[in-house]
Parts: C-alpha cells; sequence; structure tokens
C-alpha cells in the first residue's frame, strides 16, 4: 500500500479503481470489527459500484492495493462483488461511529468524534489508531476556535450502540454529493431509529426530494415522526402528485391536520389529486407543468426551463395555453419540446412552433392509454386536460415508472438483470393487461 496511514472522513466519495485504472466505483464507508479490549480492526471498505445498479459491495483490506484522498486502487480480480451483508460485531465508520459522543476517561470531558486514523502494522492488518474529538468550548476558548483532541482507543468511552440519539451531520456531510435517489437508498440502509435521527437533521426541501424517491411505507414512518407542522412543511416542498400520494396512505384525521397547515395552494393541489382514482391519468398527474401564453419568446421558455427546482423530465416540455397559465388553466394549445425551442431565434413566439399533433389525455383516461400515449407520441411528459380542454397537469415517464414497478422493488438485489426481474418479479396488473391486448392486437 502506498500510505500506511489514513483519516477515513477525507476518504467520502473518494473514486475506486481497478488496476488497470478503469473506475470501478466510489467509497461509502469503512467497515470496523468492534473489539473495546483493543483497538477494533479495520475489515474492509464500502465501495459503491459505478454504473446503474449502484449496488455497494465490500472490499476486504487485502484486496486494496493504494489508499488515499483522491484515489482507491484495488485488486478487482480478488473482489467479492455481491452485495454487501453487515455482520453483527461489525461497524460502519462513517454511519456508526462519526459523530458520537465520546468520553476522555483523563478528564472525563466529553468531546464528539470527528475523524478517525487507521494505520498499517507490520503485518498488513489495518486497525484504528487515534480518534479526533471536537472538544466542548471552555472560558480560554469561547472566543476562538473550537479546542479539539487526538486519543487512543483505549483513552475514551465510547458508547456504539446505533439507538443511541447522536448528531448526524458527519452521515450527512459524507453523503452530501448523492441524489435523492442514492441517498434515499443510504438512509435505509440504517437501522430506523439512526434514520430518524439523520432525517432530523436534515433541511425540509432534502426530506422531500429523499421521501419522493421512497417506498410508501417508509415515508410514513418518517413523515409520523416529524410532527405535524414539520411535516406539513415537508409536503409543501414535495412534488403535488408525490405529496398527494403520501398523504392518501395516512388515516383521514392524520391527513386533514396535515392538509390544513399546508400552504393553501399546495394543499388546494393535493385535495384535488386525490379525488382521482390511482389508476387514471387524474391519479398520476402532477399539477406543476410549465405553464405559457402563446406570445412567450422562446428566449422567455428556455430560462423556465433551466430554472433548478424543476424536475428533469417536466423540463423537457413547455406547454402552451389561454389565460390563466396555472392549473386548472385556459383552453389548451399545445406543448413545445425544449429540443424545438434550441432550434428557433430568441425572440420566436412559442404560439408559432406549437406542437398541436400530441393530443392530451382527459382526466378519467386508464394507466393503459396513458402508457400508449407516452409511448405513440415518443413523449417524456403527457398533457392531461379536463371535461372543458382546459389543462390541469402533466403526467411525466417516471411517474408511470412508479407506478408500474413492484412496491418493493427497492428491496430486489441489484445484481439480478432486468431481464431476470421481468420473469421473476411479480408485476402490477397494468403490465399484464398491457401484455395481453398487445397479444391481441
Amino acid at each position: 500500500m502506498s500510505i500506511s496511514k489514513v483519516f477515513v472522513a477525507r476518504l467520502a466519495n473518494t473514486p475506486a479503481f481497478d488496476q488497470n485504472g478503469d473506475r470501478v466505483g466510489r467509497v461509502r464507508d469503512v467497515i470496523i470489527n468492534y473489539r473495546s479490549s483493543q483497538s477494533p480492526r479495520v475489515n474492509g471498505i464500502l465501495i459503491e459500484l459505478a454504473g446503474a445498479s449502484r449496488r455497494v459491495i465490500f472490499a476486504a483490506m487485502n484486496e486494496i492495493t493504494s489508499i488515499g484522498s483522491s484515489q482507491l486502487i484495488v485488486d478487482w480480480e480478488r473482489v467479492d462483488r455481491h452485495s454487501f451483508e453487515q455482520r453483527g460485531e461489525e461497524v460502519r465508520v462513517f454511519s456508526d461511529l462519526l459523530d458520537r459522543s465520546a468520553i476522555v476517561l483523563a478528564s472525563g470531558t466529553r468531546g464528539v468524534v470527528e475523524d478517525v486514523a487507521i494505520q498499517q502494522a507490520d503485518d498488513g492488518t489495518w486497525s484504528v489508531e487515534q480518534l479526533f474529538l471536537r472538544m466542548p468550548r471552555t472560558t480560554m476558548h469561547m472566543f476562538g476556535r473550537q479546542p479539539s483532541k487526538y486519543v487512543t482507543w483505549d483513552e475514551v468511552e465510547l458508547d456504539l450502540d446505533p439507538t443511541v440519539d447522536t448528531p448526524a451531520t458527519q452521515f450527512l456531510t459524507a453523503h452530501s454529493e448523492m441524489g435523492p435517489s442514492d441517498f434515499a437508498d443510504a438512509l435505509l440502509e440504517l437501522p430506523e431509529e439512526r434514520r430518524l435521527e439523520v432525517v432530523e437533521e436534515m433541511p425540509d426541501e432534502r426530506i422531500a426530494a429523499v421521501l419522493e424517491e421512497m417506498y410508501e411505507d417508509d415515508q410514513v414512518v418518517i413523515i409520523d415522526h416529524l410532527g405535524d407542522e414539520r411535516a406539513a412543511d415537508v409536503l409543501d416542498q414535495m412534488q403535488p402528485d408525490d405529496a398527494a400520494d403520501l398523504v392518501g396512505r395516512l388515516d383521514d384525521e392524520k391527513s386533514e391536520a396535515l392538509l390544513a397547515l399546508m400552504e393553501p395552494e399546495e394543499a388546494e393541489d393535493v385535495r384535488m389529486l386525490l379525488e382521482f382514482e390511482p389508476n387514471t391519468a387524474g391519479g398520476l398527474m402532477t399539477t406543476d407543468p410549465i405553464i405559457v401564453s402563446a406570445d412567450t419568446t422562446v428566449a422567455e421558455a428556455l430560462v423556465l426551463i433551466r430554472r433548478q427546482e424543476i424536475p428533469p423530465a417536466l423540463a423537457t416540455t413547455v406547454f402552451v395555453t389561454a389565460s390563466p397559465y396555472e392549473t386548472p388553466t385556459g383552453r389548451y394549445l399545445g406543448l413545445v419540446h425544449f429540443q424545438r425551442l434550441l432550434r428557433y431565434p430568441p425572440h420566436e413566439r412559442v404560439g408559432s412552433i406549437l406542437d398541436s399533433d400530441t393530443q392530451p389525455v382527459p382526466t378519467t383516461a386508464t394507466d393503459i392509454d396513458v402508457v400508449r400515449s407516452l409511448a405513440r407520441y415518443d413523449l417524456v411528459v403527457l398533457p392531461v386536460v379536463d371535461d372543458d380542454n382546459c389543462l390541469v397537469g402533466a403526467i411525466s415517464v417516471d411517474d408511470v415508472l412508479d407506478h408500474i414497478l413492484p412496491n418493493d422493488w427497492r428491496s430486489v438485489p441489484r445484481e439480478v438483470t432486468l431481464d431476470t426481474q421481468a420473469l421473476t418479479l411479480p408485476r402490477k396488473p397494468l403490465i399484464g393487461q398491457l401484455d395481453h391486448q398487445q397479444n391481441r392486437g
């Protein structure tokens, strides 16, 4: 190994490469074998694989040929690439150890573990050498930097029970670069109490984005834990269709309490969506597509698309209606795909470049009709109109995928291929109906 001592907090999200220089993933955590009588042995490193699978695998320390703050090199031929399963005596440094409280035995002072140094011995094994503690401020340090201290393992008393309440800022820092879907997976790997502890430290907007990527049962646990006022704030930040799906899982008393605390406009959208059956276009749609008038210029439309809060799928299409321009709008006129916007000069009016051939679906359209329309017109987003042909929402491909996929799709082993899943996974009625109709025609 090129380095014999490493501070593990610096390894968070470090890219991992094989010996040929090909990137295989990134560091997700460091696994130690906790033994109270001596410094814990470092068992290995968790690597999240690159690519669509995002599977987390375990690389033993003797399979790592180089380790540093900028890269990790792994003897890839020796690594067991099955999904990692944590053993009872193992502790994750990022998730379970960093940011935990520790008592310095000599002084009785309580500090917080901010980093861990691991070191390689002459026999090639690795163990925890030092803990870097952030200590409480004293009168002397009140107006200066917060004091810190290096200690060895036997100099502190540390409770590694994952159910003990501890701060979660280090876990959030270590996973700060993850997108909502991957971060949702990382959260679901934690014990429930630890997961809720982390959620408490997250900003409302981040919680909302992560909840949108979770199975509804896990969403309900988090919403119940947050308390009504904060839960309502989080629901305000969610896409209306996702918020409606979540509120629909709660009992009537809880859902009414949360709707009463939400912003009136957001609550109104959620109430409207709850009126539709889940297997219809109205039940699948979101009420927040990009809507403009026919006089809007290409430049103005592109500005709306660039807004950070717009989900990627919805940002692919601009819908054009008569006034008013918030759902439910005036009469639906047509849509413009962002690629078409890029082909015209900035001063061009979107009303002159409308795609009027793509037909919207009514709120009562079945989920099968929705899928067929998306496929027929090669769309990422499909307009939904009411009986008066006024735009009331839009359905994106990701909404349809969430509806089609089995409820337990996140728990399916990620090494299973798509073809195998198609043969073995329990599928919702929609897929079977589509198969049946395709066979008929």
